[in-house]
């Protein structure tokens, strides 16, 4: 193979991704010459919309995983949390990067910290996840939607009046804004979304040439940690209409893996951590997400996925 093609979103933080992994596989593969295709997403058409009323995970990747299929590109580049749980046919993740920090930001106007927002203030974020944790430890502060780029979102800090915004860490760093963070906010208080801070390479099941190319930028802790997560939201058929959110980490042959269900407005939140061996990394993903679907995970569920959530769990 002379050349290669990535499919890619075409903001500024998915070209920084897809421009990342074509510099580490030029530099693996000198003979080889990468070609970055920028390909527009549902989800980049529709901003006017929080994304849990339009379809939630998918609307990302749905196009290009199509061109992927189509044969117009030869692998994929996309943040591991837009990846629905279920990758379809055809197609698989041939390899996941060392992983970013998960954690999410808190970026302030006037540099106040989490606990240091004044009563009622208006904070920034379209994730359900987010505002359901922000709401749960602070009942007082007003969410305020936030949809756009990560520049776009920075933008609107200012001019929509906002108190602070909500964001990944990982592409807050990725395109050296670190400077902006007024605080990360630690997992106890705001638990990641599934794959935060990771990157997935989905290609052809039946592409082995290009599985072997990219084979040396698999990180096997991150590899490991996303699977676990991916388990966990499956066995809950995950999506952006619920806040779930899950964090696994790999010492050695260990995992361990904290996951987390909730109302949409915080009133309750369902939090559970489980570990054990790698091997056994998947069945941990499902056993604490049954875990949390008979502590009350269910009921949460069973109010925005209708009858089918019963047939999780007896």
């Amino acid at each position: 193979m002379k050349t290669l093609k990535i499919g890619t979103r075409g903001s500024v933080l998915a070209l920084w991704q897809a421009e990342w992994v074509r510099a580490r596989l030029e530099s693996l593969h000198p003979d080889l010459e990468v070609d970055i295709i920028k390909i527009k997403t549902t989800g980049d058409k529709i901003l006017d919309v929080p994304l849990a009323q339009v379809g939630g995970k998918g609307l990302f990747v749905k196009e290009i995983e199509t061109a992927l299929l189509d044969k117009r590109i030869d692998l994929a580049v996309h943040s591991m949390k837009d990846m629905p749980a279920e990758v379809p046919p055809g197609l698989c993740i041939g390899a996941v990067p060392e992983r970013e920090t998960p954690l999410d930001v808190l970026i302030s106007r006037d540099g106040y910290g989490f606990d240091a927002l004044p009563e009622g203030a208006r904070v920034g974020t379209s994730s359900l996840r987010r505002s359901a944790q922000l709401r749960h430890h602070r009942p007082d502060v007003r969410v305020h939607p936030l949809r756009g780029n990560l520049d776009t979102r920075l933008r609107k800090l200012e001019s929509e009046n906002l108190h602070a915004i909500i964001l990944a860490a990982a592409g807050v760093r990725r395109l050296g804004l670190e400077d902006r963070v007024t605080e990360y906010i630690p997992e106890s208080l705001m638990l990641p979304a599934i794959g935060q801070g990771a990157l997935s390479i989905e290609i052809r099941q039946d592409d082995e040439t290009v599985r072997e190319l990219i084979a040396p930028l698999n990180h096997r802790e991150t590899r490991l940690a996303v699977d676990a997560e991916r388990a966990f939201l499956a066995r809950l058929e995950g999506g952006c209409q619920v806040p779930i959110a899950g964090m696994a980490g790999v010492a050695g042959e260990e995992i361990t893996l904290t996951g987390m269900v909730a109302e949409i407005d915080g009133s309750v939140l369902i939090r559970e951590a489980g570990s054990g061996p790698v091997e056994k990394r998947v069945e941990l993903g499902i056993e604490l997400a049954d875990r949390l679907l008979e502590k009350g995970g269910k009921e949460i569920l069973q109010k925005v996925y209708g009858q089918s959530v019963q047939d999780l769990k007896g």
